[in-house]
C-alpha cells in the first residue's frame, strides 16, 4: 500500500499542486498586464482629447478687457515695406505695423505671410521634431530661403509672451491670448513657462 502512495498518489498531488500555482501566476500576470494596458488607453485618451481641441471658436472666447489696446504712433524710423495679400506691412524695431488715417498700427502678421530674414529678436523652439523660429509671439517655420508664419502645434512650449498679451477665459478657465494663439500657464522644471492650447478661429 505505501508503494502505490508513494509510485501514484504523491506524484499525482504534487501535479495538481503544481497545476494550480501555475494557473494562480497566470491569473496575476494577466490581472497586470489588464492594469497597464488600461493605465496606457487613459493616456491615450487624454492626450487624443487635447490635441482634437485645438480650433477654438471666438464665440466661446471672453476677453478680460472689453477692448484692446491699441499701440500706434506717427511716424515710423527706417521702415521696411513687406506686401502680403494686397496689404503693406511695415517692419520696424522687430515689429510689424498696418498704416490706418495717418497712423502706424501695431499688428501680428497673418498665417502664411512670408519674410527673407527673422527678426533679430527670435529663439528657436522645438516640438514634435519640428523646428520653429518665435519672435514676439510670431511662430516661423524656415521654407527654402524665406520664413513663413504659421500656426504652433498643441503642446509648443515657450517661456516668454509679448506684452501686449490678452487674458480671456473659456469655460471659466483663464487662458492667455496672443495673435489668436492660447496659452494655458504652466511650470516646467520649477520654471513658469506657456504651453500652446489651441488656436481661435475667428468667425
Amino acid at each position: 500500500m505505501k508503494t502505490v502512495i508513494k509510485t501514484i498518489i504523491l506524484p499525482a498531488m504534487f501535479i495538481v499542486a503544481m497545476t494550480t500555482q501555475v494557473s494562480a501566476q497566470t491569473k496575476r500576470s494577466n490581472a497586470k498586464a489588464k492594469t497597464v494596458t488600461t493605465t496606457t488607453t487613459k493616456r491615450t485618451n487624454a492626450v487624443a482629447k487635447k490635441t482634437s481641441n485645438k480650433r477654438i471658436s471666438s464665440t466661446k472666447v471672453t476677453y478680460k478687457k472689453p477692448t484692446k489696446k491699441v499701440t500706434s504712433v506717427r511716424s515710423l524710423p527706417k521702415k521696411t515695406v513687406v506686401k502680403y495679400k494686397d496689404q503693406n506691412y511695415y517692419y520696424t524695431n522687430n515689429r510689424y505695423y498696418t498704416q490706418s488715417r495717418g497712423r502706424y498700427i501695431v499688428i501680428a502678421p497673418k498665417v502664411g505671410f512670408r519674410i527673407n530674414v527673422l527678426p533679430t529678436n527670435y529663439r528657436s523652439v522645438r516640438f514634435n521634431n519640428r523646428s520653429y523660429y518665435n519672435a514676439n509671439g510670431i511662430f516661423y517655420i524656415q521654407i527654402n530661403n524665406q520664413y513663413e508664419v504659421v500656426d504652433p502645434e498643441v503642446g509648443t512650449i515657450v517661456y516668454k509672451l509679448p506684452d501686449d498679451y490678452e487674458k480671456v477665459t473659456i469655460d471659466g478657465q483663464t487662458y492667455y491670448e496672443y495673435a489668436n494663439i492660447l496659452y494655458e500657464k504652466v511650470q516646467i522644471d520649477g520654471i513658469r513657462a506657456y504651453e500652446v492650447v489651441g488656436i481661435i478661429d475667428m468667425e
